[in-house]
């Protein structure tokens, strides 16, 4: 797959060429709807516009996977061009305008897969939920219930729910933490409920489990925008805490499953007092950020066609940059940072404007993602002495599950851990379904939500660890 910049390739930005067209003068507000052309079926998504050409603001929407209202970071009308950018799901859309004001075509980016999307201004249409079998329906055979605990580091409390097996207890515990972006205590994504799924299933097999809704997003408080992994290792600590206080948790039994970014909030958790006492990641990073994100860039473009040279550019823009964040020292002011890749990208590459380049580093200035390219997950792998299982999806586009997995085996290993169990899983994906290629692009079409077989080894696992204790 080409495109007409290696800009676009190697910061995950789009680009489009414009032109000197008058605006109208209200401006795009309104509502702008499109369907993103996915292998496996249409995801419908609606744009909410508000406010003046100077002032322009929004939400996205994208009912099929029951996200309403998201806001955007950024939203601009400059010439025929409307820039839309959600900082918090790594995505952006470009597109221009028609002559008659009615449409904007252009591209969708979000996690290195770049997508035409075409907008019309008006009402969108309903679309058909998508079949997921394995939503969990009642009656169910154990207690559910609302919770709330509070961080005192961060000074927020965090909303939850608290699975709870049949009986007197005390049980063994869960808590799971989920990846990147604001997610709610389901993991929800694409219509799939990963976490109310695993929930289900570990609480019929004997255990208590709390899933709760990240810190600025749903029920939580906080603020999730200036968050780093760090400020959500917090959190996860906030949640081994709490369970730790009730009658019903056997304190020295409770286990933290992270999914992808959870993995590393796991590693930091279990490094540090007070961690949990066993552990178990999902699709778990063992290596370095950057080196995370340099594969996942790869693999995701080469299982969505991308050629061998705009790969080989990608990585050569991007190692660059990442190589350039991280010999600056924290200190390195936003400001001075964006100045010194803009300055970086132009040298890579002649032909990209200045306007062009500081839209593409600016996802690599914010702080989660300046923390997450700079963190070396060794560092607490060495600290890390509780059991653990680490699985991966052998299809895993996102986090590559040979060398993160291996990383983590001898990571930990070479600490003294001796307990240490890694498994890659033939035939799953990023977020342990079956799938074809692995690509994000299939997520939503699969009608399975989390793989029988992945269930049943996190289970298995917990129980060979926990019971007769």
């Amino acid at each position: 797959m080409k495109t007409s910049s290696l800009l676009t390739l190697a910061l995950g930005g789009l680009l489009t060429t414009t032109a000197a067209v008058a605006q109208t003068a209200n401006g795009p507000a309104g509502t702008w709807q499109g369907s993103l052309k996915l292998p496996s079926g249409d995801l419908q998504t609606v744009f909410t516009l508000a406010g003046t050409t100077a002032a322009l603001s929004g939400t996205l929407s994208v009912p099929q996977q029951g996200l309403k209202d998201m806001p955007l970071t950024r939203a601009v009308l400059r010439a025929d061009s409307l820039y839309l950018t959600l900082t918090p799901l790594e995505a952006r859309f470009i597109g221009r305008f028609s002559p008659d004001q009615q449409q904007v075509s252009g591209l969708w980016q979000q996690g290195g897969a770049e997508m035409p999307l075409t907008l019309t201004h008006g009402a969108a249409p309903a679309k058909a939920a998508l079949r997921r079998p394995q939503t969990p329906k009642g009656p169910l055979p154990y207690q559910s219930q609302d919770v709330s605990f509070s961080n005192p580091k961060a000074k927020l409390s965090l909303a939850g729910t608290l699975t709870l097996p049949k009986g007197k207890g005390p049980f063994p515990a869960v808590v799971l933490v989920s990846g990147s972006g604001p997610q709610d205590r389901n993991e929800s994504i694409l219509g799939h409920q990963p976490f109310l799924v695993l929930a289900d299933y570990l609480t019929r097999q004997g255990f208590a489990v709390l899933r709760y809704d990240d810190r600025g997003t749903a029920q939580s408080g906080g603020t999730f925008a200036d968050a780093t992994t760090a400020d959500f290792t917090t959190d996860a600590q906030a949640a081994l805490a709490y369970l730790r206080t009730r009658p019903d948790i056997r304190p020295a039994q409770v286990a933290l499953i992270g999914h992808s970014e959870g993995g590393l909030i796991a590693w930091q958790a279990a490094s540090q007092p007070g961690g949990p006492n066993l552990v178990v990641t999902l699709a778990g990073p063992g290596l370095a950020g950057d080196a995370v994100l340099l594969r996942q860039q790869q693999d995701i473009g080469r299982a969505q066609g991308m050629d061998t040279a705009s790969l080989g550019e990608m990585r050569r823009v991007n190692g660059a940059l990442f190589a350039e964040l991280r010999r600056q020292p924290v200190s390195t002011s936003t400001e001075a940072l964006t100045k010194l890749l803009v300055a970086r990208v132009q040298q890579l590459q002649p032909q990209v404007s200045s306007e062009e380049a500081q839209q593409g580093v600016a996802q690599l200035t914010g702080p989660w993602m300046r923390y997450f390219l700079t963190t070396d997950v060794a560092t607490y792998l060495q600290k890390v002495k509780v059991p653990v299982l680490a699985l991966n999806g052998a299809k895993d586009t996102q986090v590559a599950a040979a060398e993160n997995l291996q990383a983590i085996e001898q990571g930990l290993k070479s600490a003294g851990n001796r307990d240490v169990t890694v498994r890659s899983l033939p035939g799953l994906n990023h977020l342990f379904q079956t799938a074809d290629t692995g690509a994000p692009q299939e997520y939503v079409g699969l009608e399975e939500t989390f793989a029988p077989a992945a269930l049943e080894a996190i289970g298995t696992w917990l129980k060979t660890h926990t019971s007769g204790k």
